[in-house]
């Protein structure tokens, strides 16, 4: 079951796929993207693909070790995120070799069913009342929201305030039943973000995501001891590496590992290991198309700690294209009262529609996330 071919594909709204076929004719697909980067992963992807090609597909662990550690120079957004795909397509080919789902080869399913969440509000968070009201209407348990806009280091009680009232608004509109998840994106600097925690606590959100920036991580102990709140981050971090030091610290609540940047399935599975080891859950990121999702519910439904899903069905990005237009049958992740059912084909349980992914790659995209300022004209955290 050697690699006989790699072949990538940019397709609307921000995605990269790549389709992976062995010489028995075995096809695999995987999503190595960094959003806003498409072409600079495209390129890593083929380099390794030097490498690849011609080697043995089952050999998952063997091949990761060589694409992360057989370079001088490794991990980091572009080249975790081309191994990311590379291995996700892997696991697909080995699961439909064996006629299993991964999670069957990574120990077995620990439940029925995982809960996920749905985007509300916006870049710059807006209406969420009415849309939390109709999130809940289509059988959703939980939302997540941008908490503020762009963000001085210190900045005004008014933005505070504003972000403040938006959640009262959700409580306000359907009490608290449904899980508030508030993503601070980086946005906030660390006086602020303790500012802006201790204010939205009385409101109960389900958990505080990227309360700093990832490289600020030494901040999250000091906000940690102020609030009871969950504290969250992990999507912009790459490998067991880059999250021992996170859960050595004591800090997070919650890790959000992506599989299409931290290094794929295996690795995040690794990660979710040791974060149980420290009594901390996972919900991995995940914003991305249905090839990022289906290789995340393969983590959640063989890892204890996993407590709920990202999943980007509608979100504010997917802009002429959406999660569901990529596979042949709509229904296949089974969204059902704010749950997505266990997948049960084998590999990462979807099948692609590789006629609807080559039209769309006839159309690109060049999607770049904007460039924000603040009114000094200073750059701003998106």
């Amino acid at each position: 079951m050697k690699i006989k071919s790699m072949e990538l594909f940019k397709v609307p709204p921000r995605w990269l796929f790549l389709k992976v076929t062995t010489d028995d004719g075995i096809v695999g697909w995987g999503e190595p993207i960094v959003e806003g980067k498409a072409d600079t992963v495209r390129t890593a992807v083929e380099e390794m693909s030097e490498y690849l090609i011609g080697k043995e597909a089952g050999n998952i662990e063997d091949l990761w070790q060589v694409l992360y550690r057989g370079g001088f120079y490794r991990g980091g957004p572009i080249l975790t995120s081309a191994i990311s795909g590379i291995e996700q397509a892997l696991w697909d080919i080995k699961g439909k070799r064996l006629g299993v789902p991964v999670y069957e080869l990574l120990g077995g399913a620990v439940r029925d069913k995982m809960r996920v969440y749905v985007w509300i509000g916006g870049d710059k968070p807006s209406d969420v009342a009415e849309q939390a009201k109709q999130k809940v209407a289509e059988g959703y348990t939980a939302v997540k929201m941008n908490g503020t806009e762009e963000m001085e280091w210190i900045d005004t009680h008014a933005k505070v305030e504003a972000a403040v009232q938006r959640i009262a608004s959700i409580r306000d509109a359907v009490g608290y039943g449904l899980g508030v998840g508030i993503d601070f994106h980086g946005r906030v600097h660390k006086t602020m973000a303790k500012v802006l925690m201790k204010e939205l606590e009385p409101y109960k959100p389900m958990f505080i995501e990227e309360p700093v920036l990832p490289e600020n991580n030494e901040a999250l102990l000091e906000i940690a001891r102020n609030v009871s709140t969950p504290i969250a981050t992990g999507e912009r971090m790459y490998t067991r590496w880059d999250f021992k030091g996170l859960l050595a610290q004591g800090g997070v609540d919650i890790i959000q590992p992506d599989l299409s940047h931290a290094g794929g399935i295996w690795e995040v599975r690794k990660i979710a290991a040791m974060a149980e080891a420290y009594d901390v859950a996972v919900a991995p990121h995940c914003p991305l198309g249905p090839i990022a999702l289906a290789a995340s519910l393969q983590l959640d439904f063989c890892s204890p700690n996993a407590f709920i899903q990202e999943q980007s069905l509608g979100i504010h990005y997917n802009q002429g294209s959406d999660l569901l237009d990529y596979l042949t049958d709509k229904a296949q992740f089974g969204y059902e009262a704010g749950f997505v059912k266990r997948l049960t084909g084998p590999g990462l349980g979807i099948e692609v529609n590789e006629e609807k992914v080559r039209e769309m790659a006839k159309i690109g995209h060049q999607w770049r996330n904007p460039v924000w300022r603040n009114a000094d004209g200073t750059v701003a955290e998106w």
